[in-house]
Parts: structure tokens; C-alpha cells; sequence
């Protein structure tokens, strides 16, 4: 494979069990939304730019599209807040840089884009993490910005249950993964033409959590790894049992020391790790050969994959 063939973005927006009650115009505006998030970081990649550019460009771009559960759409905390994560990886110098439970970033993955570039530590979180971010440009909005009525509708309903959800939690039967089984995360991992890899992945966390609750989305290793040695990896599930099971770095490990190809690591993280501790999700990975996988133990994920020079392709259903 050359250089130029090997440049490639992974994407998901979320995994669950599939609706049964989804029209096919709503089918065809999620399958729009994956396109458009994958030109955008395709783009990057077609004009020689880094993995860490097209991750992050993609990432952002989720980030403001209100159908999925990271930045504007975020989902809604126990006490009606909104409390944003995300991480960022670099494979080619182990650089990271993560933010958890702030509240008005308007694009997290670029706030932890500035602590990777600008910080000493990994990870920064509340109000010292918004500092920082603001100080190195990131723009803050109120956060009225995240509200959508959707989400508050689920947040209502989990109210009225008593109950903690994944993602939109609600019967809201018109997306094409159920949102009462939805997990809802985004992500993206890229292999650039110098086949350097890297990850991103961004989270609003759980309807009606505690607050303060950090699920696996901003820790290296969990929800987000990249490793030019192994792979990228990004994540979207149970988050407690994705760090349970170091889910992301684990990929790279049974690469690393058990001699697994990148489907066969990503495969076994899934289908056997994940189970032992009552995991259920999805991953996206790309090692430095331009090599994808994009495993789930659910019905369905969002997802796409984009070449360069390619058409996109994207899949909700298994």
C-alpha cells in the first residue's frame, strides 16, 4: 500500500440496539451527518495534514452536530447540567491531553487539544480545565448553548424513573439506534500518508448522572489511545467497564505481545474482555498501515470510514 493509499478516518457517534420504528428520511440525515464529519477530517489528510489535525477536525465537527451526544446535544447530568469530557492522542509522540466535567467549552476536543500542546499534565477537569482552556484561545458559551429539547425530554423521563441512562435514555423511537439502548460517545482515529495514527473521543456522559461522574471518554487507555507502534483506538459503550478492561490500550497490547493483527485485537477486546465485565459498546481502530476495524457487541453503531480519494462509506446496522 503507498504512502497516499494508507491515509485514512475512522468515525463513530454512538452503538445500541437498532430502532425498529425509523423512518428512512431519518436513516438518510444520520448516514448525511457521518458523510460530512468524514470529509472533513478526508480533507485534512488530502492536503498532507497530520492524523492529530484530521482527528481533531472530525471530533469538532461531531461535536456541533446536535444529533449526537458530545458538545451541543450533550445530555443532561441529575441536577440539570451539562458536564462535557474528551481526550485526544497523538501515536507518533504518546503526547495526550484531556479535559473532564466542564461546562462551557463549546468544542472540548479542542480544549484537549491545548492541553496536550500547551500543558505539562494529561488531564485537567471543572473549572481549572476551562481556565486553561480560555487562556489558550478555547471558546466559552453559556450553557444554554448544549441545550436541545430532546435531550431534556430524556432527562425528564429519567427523572421521573429514577433512573440513569445511557446516553438519550428515552423512547424516542424516530433514531436509528434505540435511545433506550444507546451509548452515546464520538470518536475518531486517522492514519495520515507518514503513517502516523492518532485518536480523539468526546462525551457528554450519561442522562441523569451524578454529577462529577467521569466515565472512560478522557482517559488515555479507556476511551481513547493511540500508539504509532500499534494503533489508534477510540471507544463508545459502558464506559465503567471500558476502563475496567483498559479497553483502548488492551487493542494495542494484544498487538504488541500476543502478535495480533489489528481486526483480531479489536475483535477479542469486544467480543471476550468487554463480557467479562458486563461491557457493551463498540470501538473504531487504525494501525500504521492504513489497516480499520470497527467492532461492536451491539446491533448497531454509528460509524464511517473515509480514504483518500475515496467516497466515504458509513454504516449504522451490524
Amino acid at each position: 500500500m503507498s504512502h497516499a493509499q494508507r491515509a485514512v478516518i475512522a468515525i463513530h457517534g454512538g452503538a445500541g440496539t437498532i430502532s425498529r420504528d425509523t423512518s428512512p428520511e431519518e436513516l438518510k440525515a444520520y448516514h448525511e451527518a457521518l458523510a460530512e464529519v468524514l470529509r472533513a477530517g478526508q480533507a485534512v489528510l488530502a492536503a498532507g495534514g497530520s492524523a492529530l489535525d484530521a482527528v481533531t477536525e472530525a471530533v469538532r465537527h461531531l461535536e456541533d452536530c446536535p444529533r449526537f451526544n458530545a458538545g451541543r446535544g450533550a445530555v443532561f447530568t441529575h441536577e440539570g447540567t451539562h458536564e462535557l469530557d474528551a481526550a485526544i492522542m497523538d501515536g507518533a509522540t504518546l503526547d495526550a491531553g484531556a479535559i473532564a466535567c466542564v461546562h462551557r467549552l463549546r468544542n472540548p476536543i479542542l480544549a484537549a487539544r491545548s492541553v496536550l500542546e500547551h500543558s505539562p499534565h494529561v488531564l485537567l477537569v471543572g473549572e481549572g480545565a476551562e481556565a486553561f482552556a480560555a487562556a489558550n484561545g478555547a471558546e466559552l458559551v453559556d450553557p444554554e448553548y448544549f441545550f436541545t429539547e430532546t435531550r431534556y425530554a430524556q432527562w425528564q423521563r429519567a427523572l421521573a424513573d429514577a433512573a440513569v441512562a445511557l446516553d438519550h435514555d428515552m423512547p424516542l423511537k424516530t433514531e436509528p439506534i434505540d435511545p433506550d439502548t444507546k451509548f452515546g460517545t464520538v470518536g475518531a482515529v486517522a492514519c495520515d500518508s507518514y503513517g502516523h495514527v492518532a485518536a480523539a473521543t468526546s462525551t457528554g456522559g450519561m442522562t441523569n448522572k451524578a454529577v462529577g461522574r467521569v466515565g472512560d471518554s478522557p482517559l488515555i487507555g479507556a476511551g481513547c489511545y493511540a500508539n504509532d507502534a500499534t494503533a489508534a483506538v477510540s471507544a463508545t459503550g459502558t464506559g465503567e467497564a471500558f476502563i475496567r478492561a483498559v479497553a483502548c490500550y488492551e487493542v494495542g497490547a494484544l498487538m504488541a505481545y500476543a502478535g495480533l493483527s489489528l481486526a483480531d485485537a479489536a475483535e477479542r477486546v469486544i467480543r471476550e474482555r468487554l463480557p467479562r465485565v458486563q461491557g457493551r459498546g463498540g470501538l473504531i481502530a487504525v494501525d500504521a498501515h492504513g489497516n480499520v476495524a470497527l467492532p461492536f457487541n451491539t446491533e448497531g453503531m454509528y460509524r464511517g470510514v473515509a480514504r483518500v480519494g475515496e467516497t466515504p462509506v458509513t454504516a449504522i446496522h451490524a
